[in-house]
C-alpha cells in the first residue's frame, strides 16, 4: 500500500553532469517495495511545477530503510530536484505500480537497458542474484559521457556487456545486438528491459519472434502515479483494432508482459 513520506536527504551524488543518485531515509516504503516500483516526488510546495515527477526505484537498503533513486535533470522539476541539498526533505508517495519484475520460476535471466532506463534494473539483479538466479545483463549508452553504474551492474551479474552508440567506449552498438549474438549458443529463460520506446519496440519483437518470455518496464509521463489522471495509458494487445482498450502505465504496470501490450 503506498504511503506519503518526507524523507530525509542523507546522501547526495552527481554521477556524470545532470546525473543524480539520491539516498533517503523512507524505511515505510522500503519495507514494501519490490524491483520494478517507482515513487512519485512533489518537487516544490510551491504552485509550479504542479506535478509529482515518477522517479523509479534503484536500490532498496532493506537493512537500513534507506531508498535510493537516481534521475537525470531533464526540466525544470528535475532541475529544482538536483538542487536539494543534503539534510532537507523529499516528499514521496510509494511504492507505486503493481506491476514489478517477476522472477521466482526461471532461472537464467537476460537483463537489459539502454541509457536512464538501466536504473530500475539494479535492484532486479541485486534480489535476483541473491536469490540464485544467473544473470546476464546488458547495458548501452549513447556515448562514454553517460556510462554510469559499471561497476555496479558488474558486481551483481555472471555476464556483462556494455556498448556505446558511437563506439566512444567499451563496444561499439547496441545492447540488443550483443544479446542477439549470444542468443546463439546460450538459453536464457526470460528478458527484463527497460529504455527508450523504440529499443523496448525492438527487444519485444526479438523476444517475441525468439519465443522468449519477456517482461518490460514501459516509461511514460505520470501525473498522480495512482491511475486517477489517465495520462499513461498503453494499448491492450489483445483488444480489438477498431476497439483498442487501455491500461495505465502506473497502475498495472509500469511492468507488463510484452505480449500483453501494444505501444
Amino acid at each position: 500500500m503506498p504511503v506519503q513520506k518526507n524523507a530525509k536527504l542523507i546522501e547526495k551524488i552527481e554521477l556524470v553532469p545532470g546525473i543524480f543518485h539520491f539516498k533517503v531515509e523512507a524505511p515505510e516504503i522500503v519495507s514494501t517495495a519490490k524491483p520494478g516500483n517507482f515513487v512519485e516526488i512533489r518537487i516544490t510546495h510551491q504552485t509550479a511545477p504542479f506535478l509529482r515527477r515518477p522517479i523509479s526505484i534503484y536500490h532498496l537498503d532493506k537493512e537500513n530503510g534507506i531508498l535510493e533513486f537516481i534521475f537525470q535533470v531533464k526540466g525544470e522539476g528535475t532541475k529544482i530536484l538536483s538542487q536539494r541539498k543534503v539534510g532537507e526533505e523529499v516528499d514521496l508517495i510509494g511504492p507505486l505500480g503493481f506491476g514489478t519484475f517477476r522472477f521466482d520460476n526461471y532461472q537464467n535471466l537476460a537483463v537489459i537497458g539502454g541509457g536512464i532506463g538501466i536504473f530500475p534494473l539494479y535492484e532486479l539483479c541485486q534480489e535476483a542474484k541473491q536469490a540464485g538466479k544467473q544473470i546476464s545483463t546488458y547495458l548501452s549508452f549513447r556515448n562514454q559521457d553517460l556510462v554510469v553504474l559499471e561497476k555496479e551492474f558488474q558486481a551483481v551479474s555472471d555476464h556483462f556487456s556494455l556498448s556505446t552508440d558511437d563506439g566512444s567506449y567499451a563496444k561499439k552498438g547496441f545492447a540488443l545486438d550483443y544479446l542477439k549474438e549470444d542468443c546463439k549458443n546460450h538459453s536464457y529463460d526470460c528478458i527484463y528491459a527497460c529504455g527508450p520506446t523504440p529499443m523496448l519496440r525492438a527487444i519485444k519483437a526479438f523476444a517475441e519472434e525468439a519465443g522468449i518470455p519477456c517482461q518490460l518496464s514501459l516509461e511514460e509521463k505520470m501525473g498522480c502515479g495512482l491511475g486517477v489522471c489517465l495520462g499513461c495509458a498503453v494499448k491492450i494487445a489483445s483488444s480489438p483494432k477498431d476497439a483498442p482498450d487501455y491500461m495505465h502505465v502506473c497502475k498495472a504496470g509500469p511492468v507488463f508482459q510484452s505480449t500483453d501490450v501494444e505501444f
